[in-house]
């Protein structure tokens, strides 16, 4: 057994396409057909049935994956890591954020960078459907995201960071008073969010919020990103609701604390357990610094 024939079982695993797995690690459909045998004789079962029109993973070869996954993953990481010893580099690490998670990693981000000014570091958004595979394969090292966006996996470490409130947040030039406002004050607004696909917790939470409230201000309008939101408040078609941290990163718009509710969102870092990056305990002792305490940032 060896990693070409590992990397075309997933690719099976995942594709039930013996074509495109062929494609996609340039070789011939009869190589991985005969990668798939020498897996199938080496553990003494079938891991697919095959016909003229349908490719179905067996039992047997559902329970492969995962091992498979975490096998293939881990040599990937060790040969980023050797190629850049090799090249004389100090390291990489790279991490990912869900389009709310705004403050707390670029101040980890930050101090780490200073600490350690000779280790690159990647930033990526989090588009990933399967936020498991997200943090256990090896496209990212570190995740940052509401803690209930979290998957429930063995393979999975989890450090809570910190506890965003939500403010409302409207246009520069408002009708609103104050450092606050009511709930009651929403219902003839319109009022405009980052989507349920975008930012799954954060609408369940606005929503959630309204039904208890029993608000039903206008919602038609949605946004998968954050810039056309912000275009939408500053511009006056709406106000929103969201954590303090993204709405202090605007200009040209004004935040207020919600009175008659004690709401916010939870957020986490999440890594693989087997996380084979030698850079990883530093980053993991940086954060850890500032999870859940640290420097008063959310005076409004």
């Amino acid at each position: 057994m060896d990693v070409a024939q590992l990397e075309c079982f997933v690719t099976v695993a995942q594709t039930l396409n013996f074509s495109e797995a062929a494609r996609r690690h340039y070789v011939s459909q009869s190589t991985v057909s005969r990668y798939i045998a020498d897996l199938e004789k080496e553990f003494g079962v079938q891991l697919f049935t095959r016909s003229h029109r349908d490719v179905i993973i067996t039992n047997e070869g559902k329970t492969l994956l995962p091992y498979a996954l975490e096998m293939t993953d881990t040599l990937r990481k060790a040969k980023r890591v050797i190629r850049e010893m090799h090249e004389g580099g100090k390291g990489k690490i790279t991490v990912g954020c869900d389009v709310t998670s705004v403050w707390f990693p670029s101040k980890c981000i930050a101090d780490f960078n200073r600490r350690y000014p000779g280790i690159s570091i990647e930033l990526k958004r989090i588009d990933a459907a399967d936020r498991a595979q997200a943090i256990t394969g090896s496209e990212y090292d570190f995740c940052f995201m509401p803690r209930d966006m979290v998957p429930e996996s063995s393979g999975i470490e989890t450090l809570i960071t910190h506890t965003e409130p939500l403010v409302l947040v409207a246009a520069g030039k408002n009708r609103f008073k104050g450092k606050s406002v009511s709930l009651s004050a929403l219902q003839e607004e319109q009022l405009v969010l980052l989507s349920e696909s975008a930012a799954p917790i954060l609408y369940m939470e606005v929503m959630d919020l309204l039904r208890t409230f029993h608000l039903s201000p206008h919602t038609d309008n949605s946004y998968s990103d954050l810039v056309s939101l912000y275009m939408a408040v500053t511009s006056g078609m709406g106000v929103s609701i969201l954590p303090h941290s993204v709405a202090k990163g605007y200009a040209r718009t004004a935040s207020f604390e919600i009175e008659d509710a004690d709401t916010g969102v939870a957020y986490a870092m999440a890594w693989a357990k087997n996380i084979a990056n030698p850079i990883a305990r530093l980053f993991i002792s940086t954060v850890e610094q500032y999870a859940e305490g640290g420097d008063d940032l959310y005076d409004l």
